[in-house]
């Protein structure tokens, strides 16, 4: 017990948390928290430019550091707001985000206050649990319950309001619980019986297809999964957004699948006899909710963690609720001794010839340097440029969806993407925060010119903070998802598509930090690479064909389909 003031409070309670970085916007609600953050020898502050974004990062060193990533909104009503989107991004990656938001105090609630807004109604559907401190003294258990909510299966974004007068409020204040007992608790185990009828289904498949998810890569259970593929003889496909969900250089490695995976991937899932879906929901981004890229004729051994999504998009022939990467090691054991048949083997011989020719034709279309530049031809040269254990963060929209399954994920966890919100403006902040998590690996952030300018703001949170990413533009001056739809559906009345913009490198060096311009495709190897070494938070704009574009989502605008390109 000790006496203080809430916002010490906080302080010590996320120092107790073992709480390293807090990415943050100042406010005069939470002025308290942020005088306490001065003090602390533990913690270090990287204040933000907008409070979406800063969520964002967030976002990105939660799920490159497996740890929870903490947002502080230091201003009630609009800071809050601003929170909104963020969070649902954090929500649709069940990334464990605690938002820390400063709030109205207690005795101007319901009476139309300066900044009011209802912060708990606002944030209770796009998190994991919503609430609001009533008394100082509770604000060490309150953000203990935060942290333990949010690391719990399913991961997921928290928010805890903190109203201003509470955190004024000086009292006695208990010492911060210890989070060693809530995190002492292991994965969970499968049913055994389920394991044993799991294992025989799978040792009788003649065309076996391991399907891993956010599950295998959010546990670090790529060694596990990889082990159970290995004794089953059966190529290992990755759920769109999780392609580094186990490293791509093993030689079961098939890439993503589905309908912005690859089409090799796609046809081990529409062939295969046994599917295990390993940590996935086999939800909208790996089949659209289809058979168009899953056979119906597999019978599927679907392992999850949420009970409620086994079995939820397509019938299965066994559910097993636990840790996927735990449930894999069951697998192996319960399979030991276990040999593939001559029929699995081909069918693997197979896939590894297919695999190579894909391999090989990216090669190829990605060293012809004409111009003006092809996505391809960045794509190879970034594949040539960035080192082993690079990291990469990607945006939503036509050009990072084509690069999602081009790059090299050698070292999980590599890959993060908006996944299922499908949100443009989040890769760059979610790069920062992913090097703050790991700062000797290269973080590379691929971003379309749109994308970009609503974020670019945070080149200042990256120069004033030493966050040396790099950040592709890939600029081809329009919104190419959508300009491609009116090109394909609604006859090229296009309206609202095209982007004018800034030169990127040059607004990049305004802010202090590397600028770089590519515009032949003869200039990507080397200005890649002087990008990757400088040290330094760097831009590279390169201008692309802004007639690469493609429709990705053709399943919509069937009703519009002329036969179109």
């Amino acid at each position: 017990m000790a006496r203080m003031s809430g916002g010490k409070a906080v302080v010590a309670a996320l120092e107790a948390e073992g709480v390293r970085h807090v990415f943050g916007l100042i406010g005069s609600a939470g002025m308290e928290i942020f005088d306490a953050l001065h003090d602390s020898r533990d913690i270090r502050f990287v204040g933000v430019r907008d409070e979406r974004t800063g969520v964002h990062m967030a976002d990105g060193y939660a799920r490159a550091s497996g740890a929870a990533g903490v947002f502080l909104a230091g201003q009630n009503g609009p800071g809050v707001t601003n929170l909104v989107t963020g969070l649902a991004q954090a929500n649709a990656a069940y990334s464990p985000v605690v938002a820390l938001a400063g709030s109205l105090s207690s005795a101007h609630v319901w009476r139309d206050a300066f900044q009011e807004v209802d912060q708990q109604a606002l944030l209770r559907p796009v998190t994991k649990k919503t609430w609001t401190v009533t008394q100082a003294a509770r604000i060490p258990e309150m953000v203990r319950e935060a942290f333990s909510t949010a690391l719990a299966p399913r991961r997921g974004p928290v928010a805890l309001n903190l109203p201003r007068d509470l955190l004024a409020e000086v009292a006695d204040i208990p010492d911060p619980p210890s989070p060693a007992a809530w995190r002492a608790a292991g994965a969970a185990a499968g049913d055994a019986d389920l394991v044993r009828e799991a294992a025989k289904l799978l040792a009788s498949a003649s065309r076996p297809l391991v399907i891993a998810g956010g599950g295998v890569k959010n546990g670090r259970s790529h060694g596990a999964a990889l082990a159970l593929a290995e004794i089953l003889g059966a190529p290992v496909a990755l759920s769109p957004g999780h392609g580094d969900a186990v490293p791509c250089d093993h030689p079961l490695y098939a890439g993503q699948v589905g309908p912005r995976g690859n089409a090799v991937a796609s046809r081990l899932a529409r062939e295969a006899d046994v599917i295990l879906a390993l940590g996935t929901r086999l939800g909208f981004n790996t089949t659209f909710y289809s058979y168009d890229n899953l056979s119906r004729d597999a019978r599927i051994v679907h392992v999850e963690q949420e009970p409620t999504a086994v079995g939820r998009f397509f019938p299965v022939a066994l559910g097993v609720v636990g840790d996927a990467g735990r449930i894999a090691g069951q697998l192996a054991a319960a399979l030991a001794g276990h040999r593939p048949g001559a029929a699995t083997a081909a069918w693997t011989a197979a896939f590894r010839e297919e695999r190579a020719k894909l391999l090989a034709d990216r090669e190829a279309a990605g060293r012809a340097r004409g111009d003006p530049i092809q996505p391809a031809s960045l794509y190879h040269a970034l594949r040539q440029a960035a080192p082993a254990d690079a990291i990469f963060t990607m945006d939503a929209g036509t050009l990072c969806l084509q690069a999602t399954d081009q790059m090299p994920y050698r070292t999980p966890p590599s890959l993060f993407t908006p996944l299922d919100f499908g949100l443009v403006g989040f890769s760059y902040a979610a790069g920062l925060g992913a090097k703050l998590a790991c700062p000797g690996r290269t973080v590379v952030s691929l971003m379309g010119d749109g994308g970009f300018g609503m974020t670019a703001s945070e080149i200042g949170t990256a120069v004033a903070n030493g966050i040396a990413t790099v950040c592709v533009v890939m600029n081809n001056g329009c919104w190419g998802a959508e300009k491609a739809y009116q090109r394909d559906f609604f006859d090229g009345r296009y309206i609202g598509a095209d982007v004018p913009n800034p030169p990127y490198d040059r607004l990049a060096e305004l802010w202090g930090a590397a600028g770089f311009r590519v515009d032949r495709a003869s200039e990507l190897d080397a200005v890649l690479r002087e990008a990757i070494a400088c040290g330094r938070p760097a831009i590279v704009d390169v201008a692309v064909d802004p007639n690469a574009l493609y429709s990705f989502r053709r399943d919509s605008f069937k009703h519009r389909d002329k036969g179109a390109k």
